[in-house]
C-alpha cells in the first residue's frame, strides 16, 4: 500500500491555535487597556468631582436679572432678560413638570448613571451616517454639565468632558436636586432661562401652578427653543407640545385618557409687548431703576405710569402730523408729574435715539415763558401797558416780524403776539441773568446763555424739560417732576414706591395764575389757535432760525403735553412753525386724551388783547408768534420788505374773519349760564365784534423767520 500524505508544517490544526493565542493576547491586551481606562476614568470623575462647587453656589451663581415692565393698567409693555426668574425648590415644581421633561428628554433617567449607553450607541450611529456630525444625544444630567460648565461647540472632545462631568454630578448630587438644577436653569427660548421665566414669559404666571397642556409645551422647547418659541410661532409650539404629550402617554407619566384630554390649543399665551414707540419710554424709565433699588438678583416687576391709550394717541399724532422729512417728539405729563405718554420719534425701530429726553434744540418764542414769569415776579401785571418800539441791547436790535413797532401796549398783547421787542426789553429791566436763573428754577437742565438774545430762545432746551416747566405752571407754580415708574416687586414684596412731592414752589400761585392768563390768550387769540381742542387750553409756540425747529407745550384738565418737531440735522424743514404741525399733534392728542376728563376751567378767565376788542385804522396785525431772523449770536439778519395793506399788515394775511366774544367763551369754556352775559362784558348784541388774523399761509419758500 501506498504510504499516507504527510501533513504539512502549516497544518489547520496549528493555524487553529495560533489564532487563538492572537485572540487571547488581544482580549487580555483589550482587558488590561479598558481597565487602564476605568481606572483612569473613575480618577477623571472623582477628581471632577471634588472639584465641582457646592449645590448652594450652583443655585445661587450669577444668572442675570428678570425685569418685566407693566402700563398703568397691569399690561406688560416689555420683557427684559436673559432671565431666570425665582429658583424653585423641587418640592414646590409641578410633577407634571418633571414628568413632562424627563419623558421629552430623558425617559431613563431615574435609572442611569449620568450618561446612556443606549443613547450613545445610538448617537455614535447616526453620526456614522450623518458623516461626522455628532448626533444631539444627552442625558439630562449631560444637558446640565453641558449648560452650567462648557460651550454649545459640537465635538467629539466636549461629549466626553460633558460624559465625565455627567457622572461626576451623578456621584454628588442626587436625582432631584440634579432635575431642580436642570429645570432651573436650561434655557427655553425668547430670553427665559428656567421654568418660571419660561412661564411667567409664555403663560404671565408663576411655573407653581402650571397645567398639563402649559408643562408640555415648555418641555417641547428645549429641542429647539428658537423654533417651537410660542413668541416665534405658536402653532409650531402646540404641535410640538402634542408630541410630548404622546411622549408622556407611551413613557407611562400619563394615561392615554389624559393624552386625549389635554389641548395645548386651549393655553393662554401672554400678548407680546408692542416693541415700538414704548420703547422709548422704557429706555428712559428702566435705568433709574439702578439709583431707586438694591435688588440685582431677584426677578422684578415694574409698574409704570404708561397710559396706552395715550401712547397710542401720541403715536399716532406724531406720525400724522410730522412733515415728511422731519422727525416728532411728544411727552406728556400728569399733574403729579406721571409720563402718560412719550414718544422719542417716529419709528423706534428705524431709530432709538429719544427726541423727547435726549435732543437739545431751541426753543424759540416758547423760551419766553421765562421772560414773563420772571417779569410777573418783579411786579409786572398782564395789563400793564409796554412801550413796543425800537430798542437796541449790547449792539443787539431785535425786530419784529411786521418789521414796525406798535407804541403802547399791554403785557398780554405783546405776550399774545410774541413781540420781541418787548421780550428784550422785558429780559434787560430783570435782568438776563434772572431769566436764566428762572429757567433753571423750573427745571431746565442744559446750559443756559445770557446774552441778550437769549429771551428769544438760542440756549438749547429738552423737550421733557420745558413740557415740565410748563406743568409747573398749570399747577399754580408747584414743582412737578416728571416720573416713570410707581412701584416695583421682587418675589412679591413692594421694594420701591414712588411718593409725590409738591413741598416745592416755585413761584407765588398769583404769578403763576397771571402767566396762565397769557397762556391761554395766546392759543384762545394768537399763535396756539390750532391747538383749540374745545376746551380751556393754555400755552405757546415756538418756531427757530429758517424753521429748524416747530415747538407747542400746553396744558389742559391737568395734562400737559410738549411737542417737538424737526430735522436730527438741525436743516430747515418748509413751513415748519410752532403754530402749525406742532400745534395741530397737540390737538390731536389731547382732544383723545383728556377726553374722559371732567372740563376744567383756569382761575383766570380770557381777557382779549386790546387790538382784538378795538381794532382802528393803525392796529398792529403781525402774523401771530413773530420774530426776527437771526444767527446764531441773536444778532438779526436783513430780510426782504413785504407788500403790506393800508393798514400795515401783509397783504396776503390781511383779517377777513370776524367772530365775537361769545364764541372765545366757547372755544375756552367760559360761557356764562345760557342767556345770561358774562360778567362785565357787553352783551351780544351789543354790536361788539373781534377781528382775529387768520394763521400764516403756507407757502412753497416760507417766508424768513426767526427764533419767534
Amino acid at each position: 500500500m501506498a504510504n499516507p500524505p504527510k501533513r504539512s508544517k502549516a497544518s489547520p490544526v496549528r493555524s487553529g491555535a495560533r489564532w487563538k493565542r492572537i485572540a487571547l493576547w488581544i482580549a487580555i491586551s483589550g482587558g488590561a487597556a479598558a481597565l487602564v481606562a476605568a481606572i483612569a476614568l473613575a480618577i477623571a470623575v472623582y477628581s471632577t468631582r471634588a472639584s465641582l462647587p457646592s449645590y448652594d453656589e450652583l443655585k445661587s451663581s450669577p444668572n442675570g436679572q428678570m425685569i418685566r415692565v407693566h402700563a398703568v393698567d397691569g399690561t406688560v409693555l416689555v420683557s427684559l432678560g436673559p432671565s431666570y426668574g425665582e429658583w424653585i425648590p423641587s418640592d414646590q415644581i409641578p410633577q407634571v413638570m418633571k414628568d413632562a421633561i424627563i419623558a421629552t428628554e430623558d425617559r431613563r433617567f431615574e435609572s442611569h448613571f449620568g450618561i446612556d449607553p443606549v443613547g450613545i450607541v445610538r448617537g455614535i450611529r447616526d453620526s456614522v451616517a450623518r458623516k461626522g456630525r455628532v448626533s444631539a444625544v444627552s442625558t439630562i444630567t449631560q444637558q446640565l454639565a453641558r449648560n452650567v460648565f462648557l460651550s454649545l461647540k459640537r465635538s467629539y472632545g466636549r461629549k466626553a468632558r460633558e460624559a465625565v462631568l455627567a457622572l461626576a454630578l451623578e456621584r454628588k448630587f442626587s436625582k432631584d436636586q440634579i432635575l431642580e438644577l436642570y429645570l432651573n436653569k436650561v434655557y427655553f427660548g425668547g430670553g427665559a432661562y428656567g421654568i418660571d421665566a419660561a412661564s411667567r414669559k409664555f403663560f404671565g404666571h408663576s411655573a407653581t401652578n402650571l397645567s398639563l397642556a402649559e408643562a408640555a409645551v415648555i418641555a417641547g422647547l428645549v429641542k429647539a427653543p428658537s423654533h417651537y418659541s410660542p413668541s416665534a410661532d405658536a402653532e409650531a409650539a402646540v404641535d410640538r407640545a402634542s408630541v410630548v404629550l404622546s411622549l408622556m402617554a407611551e413613557t407611562g407619566k400619563i394615561s392615554e385618557a389624559q393624552a386625549r384630554a389635554t389641548d395645548p390649543k386651549s393655553v393662554k399665551l401672554a400678548p407680546e409687548p408692542r416693541q415700538n414707540s414704548v420703547r422709548y419710554f422704557t429706555d428712559w424709565a428702566l435705568p433709574q431703576l439702578e439709583v431707586l433699588i438694591d435688588e440685582s438678583d431677584a426677578p422684578l416687576e415694574v409698574w409704570t405710569t404708561l397710559d396706552l391709550n395715550m401712547q397710542r394717541a401720541a403715536d399716532e399724532a406724531i406720525r400724522r402730523n410730522a412733515p415728511g422729512d422731519a422727525q416728532g417728539a411728544l411727552v406728556s405729563l400728569d399733574r403729579d408729574g406721571a409720563v402718560r405718554a412719550m414718544v422719542g420719534g417716529k419709528d423706534y425701530v428705524a431709530s432709538i435715539y429719544n427726541r423727547a429726553t435726549q435732543a437739545t434744540r431751541q426753543p424759540g418764542s416758547s423760551f419766553k415763558l421765562f421772560v414773563y414769569l420772571a417779569a410777573l415776579e418783579a411786579g409786572h401785571k398782564p395789563d400793564d401797558i409796554v412801550v413796543d418800539e425800537p430798542v437796541t441791547i449790547a449792539g443787539w436790535t431785535p425786530r419784529n416780524n411786521s418789521r414796525r413797532n406798535s407804541g403802547e401796549i399791554t403785557l398780554r398783547t405783546a405776550f399774545a403776539y410774541s413781540i420781541n421787542t418787548i421780550a428784550a426789553k422785558l429780559g434787560q429791566e430783570v435782568g438776563f441773568g434772572t431769566v436764566a436763573d428762572m429757567a433753571r428754577r423750573f427745571g431746565i437742565t442744559t446750559p443756559i446763555n445770557t446774552q441778550p438774545a437769549m429771551v428769544l430762545g438760542t440756549s438749547n432746551v429738552r423737550l421733557i424739560d420745558m413740557t415740565r416747566a410748563f406743568a409747573s405752571v398749570g399747577q399754580k407754580g408747584v414743582a412737578v417732576t416728571p416720573f416713570g415708574i410707581t412701584r416695583v416687586t421682587a418675589n412679591g414684596a413692594v421694594i420701591y414706591s414712588h411718593e409725590v412731592d409738591t413741598s416745592h414752589v416755585l413761584v407765588a400761585p398769583y404769578v403763576a395764575a397771571q402767566m396762565t392768563d397769557l397762556l391761554q390768550t395766546a392759543v384762545a387769540t394768537g399763535s396756539g389757535r390750532a391747538a383749540q381742542i374745545g376746551r380751556p387750553v393754555a400755552g405757546k409756540t415756538g418756531t427757530t432760525t429758517s424753521n429748524k425747529d416747530g415747538w407747542f407745550l400746553g396744558f389742559s384738565s391737568g395734562l400737559t403735553t410738549g411737542v417737538w418737531m424737526g430735522r436730527d440735522d438741525a436743516r430747515t424743514v418748509p413751513g415748519l412753525q410752532g403754530g402749525t404741525a406742532p400745534a395741530r399733534a397737540f390737538a390731536a392728542f389731547m382732544g383723545k386724551a383728556v377726553a374722559g376728563r371732567p372740563v376744567e376751567n383756569f382761575d383766570t378767565k380770557v381777557t382779549l388783547p386790546e387790538w382784538e376788542l378795538e381794532p382802528e385804522d393803525n392796529a398792529y396785525y403781525a402774523a401771530p408768534d413773530n420774530g426776527v431772523f437771526v444767527d446764531e449770536d441773536g444778532n438779526p439778519v436783513p430780510q426782504q420788505e413785504q407788500p403790506t395793506d393800508p393798514r400795515g399788515a401783509p397783504a396776503e394775511q390781511a383779517p377777513e374773519d370776524r367772530i365775537d366774544q361769545d364764541w372765545i367763551d366757547r372755544m375756552t369754556g367760559n360761557a356764562p349760564p345760557a342767556g345770561q352775559p358774562a360778567p362785565g362784558r357787553a352783551p351780544r348784541d351789543s354790536g361788539r365784534t373781534v377781528i382775529v388774523p387768520p394763521p400764516p399761509m403756507d407757502r412753497a419758500t416760507p417766508r424768513p423767520r426767526d427764533l419767534e
